[in-house]
């Protein structure tokens, strides 16, 4: 069975699947590997749940020819069908990167197209080399438009998944200190975020970029068409109402003029608002209908969350956490009026021989501002100086909490992902 014949199976059983303990009936199972499993060893096991073919790459497990493809490769047989499948798809495909806010700009923009038009975009963070090409085959033939999340912490990851997406439209939301163990360097940051830009450069696609920072419309030069997003000089233009802890969005453009209530955190969401109004008049969407969409995303997951916890606010922004997202955090804390204002923080990941000196700076920009109190957890926090409380791990940090006993004060939570800080106050 080559892929065009595997093609003909998933467009009469358009459902792929991974994992035994989620398959449906008539689903197809790809038996991937990881460092701790080996999906062949269950591709017997999926076609008795009801799959109706199991592609593997091991001659052992292929015990029913009939109803299993074995290929060299299980992985690459998934991305060439997810190629396979976009090159049939004739309509508007949008990827997204960045260091920061990249899943946030995702939800918000696809918010906005699925007013008008039926769009299908990555689910969660399903924006690695896995979860690139099941997103891709998760699109629907009567489609109109894609948004696809492109996550990377190696160099050559995002021109691979270019190769896979074939991107029409693209957004690097902003580039930043993170996975600088992979990256090696800011510059291999921004070499591996401009990857996308390379794409579109040379298959004359369109960008939506923030003209707030100049690096980005440097690496922007050479593509055919440019839309500018910011607070002036821009195709499109607003301004930032951070008078509390949730943002508002003052829209001056004339097609979509008008104030945007948010439900999220921070003047950093700005950007990402602005990405949303962009793409939304590009594709011709009424400004209402901008304007309605954008106010009535709730953000989940942990980023960017406002909890009401009896008389204290809680801003749970524990999804991840890197140097340029935690300065942006605690600024834009420092900013908000409140009685009291504790920091719960926890340590920063994958930065490499730079992450003990970036966990200083973060403790340097902590003393400028007074706090009632602040915790740091884990990681490199345990390495430098600091004059706050410590604490090894979440669980630790939350025991405190629950002791406290505080009223009418405000609380942030922000950490890398391996840190599990949302559970600080479950």
């Amino acid at each position: 069975m080559n892929i065009a014949q595997l093609y003909e199976v998933y467009r009469n059983h358009p459902s792929i699947q991974t994992d035994t303990r989620q398959l449906k009936q008539g689903d197809i199972f790809f038996a991937l590997k990881g460092p701790n499993f080996n999906g062949n060893a269950y591709a017997a096991a999926a076609l008795e749940a009801g799959a109706v073919l199991a592609v593997i790459d091991e001659a052992e497990y292929n015990t029913q020819p009939d109803k299993m493809m074995l290929t060299t490769d299980v992985l690459s047989t998934l991305q060439q069908l997810a190629l396979h499948h976009r090159r049939q798809l004739k309509i508007p495909f949008l990827a997204i990167t960045g260091t920061n806010g990249k899943t946030t700009t995702k939800e918000l923009v696809s918010t906005v197209l699925a007013a008008e038009f039926k769009t299908t975009a990555t689910i969660g963070n399903f924006n690695n080399h896995i979860g690139v090409p099941l997103t891709i085959l998760r699109i629907p033939a009567d489609a109109e438009i894609a948004v696809i999340e492109m996550g990377a912490n190696h160099e050559h990851e995002i021109e691979a998944y270019c190769k896979i997406a074939l991107p029409t439209h693209g957004i690097i939301t902003n580039i930043g200190k993170a996975h600088l163990e992979g990256f090696g360097s800011p510059e291999g940051v921004r070499r591996a975020k401009g990857e996308l830009y390379d794409f579109l450069r040379a298959n004359e696609g369109t960008v939506f970029l923030c003209n707030e920072y100049p690096y980005l419309l440097e690496m922007s030069k050479g593509i055919p068409q440019v839309i500018t997003y910011g607070q002036k000089d821009a195709t499109y233009t607003g301004e930032p109402i951070a008078d509390s802890a949730l943002l508002s969005v003052k829209v001056t453009s004339n097609e979509a003029a008008g104030l945007i209530p948010t439900q999220l955190v921070g003047a950093y969401n700005f950007p990402n608002v602005m990405a949303a109004v962009a793409v939304g008049l590009y594709f011709n969407i009424p400004g209402e209908t901008i304007r309605e969409a954008i106010a009535g995303y709730i953000p989940s997951n942990n980023r960017s969350q406002v909890i009401k916890q009896g008389s204290n606010t809680v801003i749970m922004d524990a999804y991840n956490a890197n140097p340029s997202s935690m300065k942006a955090a605690i600024e834009n804390f420092a900013g908000i009026e409140a009685a009291q204002k504790v920091l719960l923080l926890g340590g920063m990941m994958e930065l490499g021989p730079d992450s003990i000196a970036e966990h200083q700076a973060l403790v340097d920009l902590l003393q400028r501002t007074h706090w009632h109190a602040v915790v740091l957890v884990g990681g490199d926090f345990s390495k430098v100086k600091h004059p706050y409380i410590y604490m090894e791990n979440a669980a630790a940090a939350a025991e405190w909490l629950k002791q406290q006993e505080f009223t009418d004060t405000y609380i942030l939570i922000k950490g890398s992902r391996s840190m599990g800080m949302e559970k600080v106050i479950q």
